[in-house]
C-alpha cells in the first residue's frame, strides 16, 4: 500500500458520510495514472498553486486599485483567507479539507484585473455572459499549461464554477446554483465570509468609511474586530448546519445571517459603489476597453504578448474575440497599466 492509498484509507475512517472521499472522485477530463504520494485533491491543489494564473493573483485588485499601503488585500490574499476559512469549517465538520482547499485556491483564477470593475467591463465590451467563475474554469481547463489545462478532478472544477453568488442569497434556494459537494458549498460561503470581513477592514483603513458608520447590529452580532467576525461567522455555520432527510444542510442562524446581509448591503452602498472607488473604475474602463479594441485590430501583437504571458487562448480555433478576452482577463493590474502606457503613450525623443 503506497502513501496515497494510506491517505485514502484514512479518509474512509475519518470523514463523515457527507465528506467527499478522494478515492471516489468522479475523475478527470483526461485519465492519468494516480500519484503514489498524494490524493487526487492534493494533486489538484498543487497544480493550482504552481500555475501562472495563481501567481498573478498577487497583483490583481481585490477592491482598492493599485494601493500604496502594504496592508491592503489583493486577490491573492483574499484567496488565502477563503482557503483558511474553508479548511477550518471542513475540518470542524469532518469533511475533506484537501478538496475545500483546492476549490478555494482556484476559485478566482479567472478574475480580471481591477476587481469586479474589470469583470463588469468585460461583460459590457466582450459578452454579457462573461463571469469570473466561468473564466476561472476556463483557466484550469484550457488556458494553463500551454492550452492543455490542469486536468483537474470534476469535483474541484464544479466547485470553482459554482463558487460565485454575485449579489444573490448567501444560501441559494436553487440547487442548480450549488456545488455538487458539501466542500464546494462551503467555499461559496467562505468566500462571502472572507470578503465581508477584509473589505470592511480595508475600507476603514482607506478612509472610505469610518468605524462609527458600521451598522450597530453588525458590530453587536458579528463582532468589532476581524478575529471576532471571522470566529462568529465560522462557528455559526458549523453549529447551525443540520442533517435533513439524510443529507447535510449548511445553514446559519437567522440572527447572524441577517447581520451578514445588512453588512453586505452596507458595503455595496458605501464602499463598492462609493465615489472614491467608482471614479477609479471609470479610468479603468477606458484602459481595458481601449486595450480590448487594440488587440482585436492587431492579432499578431496579441499572439506575441500572449506567448510572453504563457496564455493559450482560442487563437488556434480562430476565435479572436475569445483570445483577446482571455488575454485581458489574465493580466494583472500593473501589467494592464504598463501595456496601456506602452501602446498609447508617446515615446519621448532625446
Amino acid at each position: 500500500m503506497n502513501l496515497r492509498e494510506q491517505f485514502e484509507k484514512r479518509e474512509q475512517n475519518f470523514l463523515s458520510p457527507f465528506g467527499c472521499q478522494s478515492a471516489r472522485s468522479r475523475g478527470r477530463q483526461r485519465p492519468e495514472p494516480p500519484c503514489a504520494l498524494r490524493t487526487a485533491f492534493q494533486v489538484d491543489r498543487d497544480r493550482i498553486v504552481y500555475s501562472n494564473a495563481f501567481r498573478r493573483l498577487k497583483h490583481k485588485t481585490q477592491v482598492f486599485l493599485n494601493p500604496l499601503g502594504d496592508e491592503y488585500r489583493t486577490r491573492l490574499t483574499h484567496t488565502l483567507e477563503v482557503s483558511l476559512i474553508a479548511r477550518t469549517i471542513a475540518r470542524a465538520m469532518f469533511l475533506n479539507e484537501d478538496l475545500a482547499e483546492a476549490i478555494a485556491m482556484g476559485h478566482d483564477l479567472g478574475h480580471p484585473p481591477f476587481g469586479h470593475g474589470g469583470e463588469a467591463i468585460l461583460k459590457e465590451i466582450h459578452s454579457p455572459d462573461f463571469s469570473h467563475n466561468r473564466q476561472s474554469l476556463r483557466v484550469v481547463d484550457v488556458i494553463e499549461n500551454d492550452g492543455l489545462g490542469l486536468n483537474l478532478t470534476d469535483e474541484v472544477r464544479n466547485g470553482i464554477l459554482k463558487h460565485s453568488k454575485g449579489y444573490g442569497k448567501i444560501m441559494p434556494d436553487d440547487p442548480e446554483e450549488m456545488a455538487c459537494t458539501i466542500e464546494g458549498r462551503i467555499v461559496r460561503i467562505a468566500d462571502i465570509m472572507a470578503y465581508l470581513n477584509h473589505d470592511l477592514d480595508d475600507a476603514v483603513r482607506s478612509g472610505v468609511i469610518r468605524e462609527d458608520q458600521i451598522p450597530d447590529v453588525c458590530v453587536r452580532v458579528i463582532g468589532k474586530t476581524h478575529q471576532e467576525r471571522a470566529t462568529t461567522m465560522t462557528r455559526d455555520l458549523v453549529f447551525s448546519s443540520r442533517v435533513v432527510d439524510g443529507g447535510l444542510q449548511l445553514a446559519m442562524s437567522d440572527t447572524v445571517s441577517a447581520a451578514m446581509t445588512i453588512l453586505r448591503e452596507f458595503l455595496y452602498e458605501n464602499v463598492y459603489r462609493s465615489h472614491q472607488v467608482h471614479r477609479e473604475f471609470v479610468k479603468v474602463k477606458k484602459i481595458l476597453s481601449e486595450l480590448y479594441a487594440y488587440f482585436l485590430e492587431n492579432p499578431s501583437l496579441l499572439e506575441v504578448e500572449s506567448k510572453q504571458m504563457g496564455i493559450s487562448g482560442c487563437m488556434e480555433h480562430g476565435n479572436l474575440k475569445q483570445a483577446v478576452c482571455d488575454f485581458i482577463a489574465s493580466m494583472t493590474d500593473r501589467h494592464a497599466l504598463h501595456l496601456y502606457e506602452k501602446i498609447f503613450f508617446p515615446t519621448p525623443t532625446i
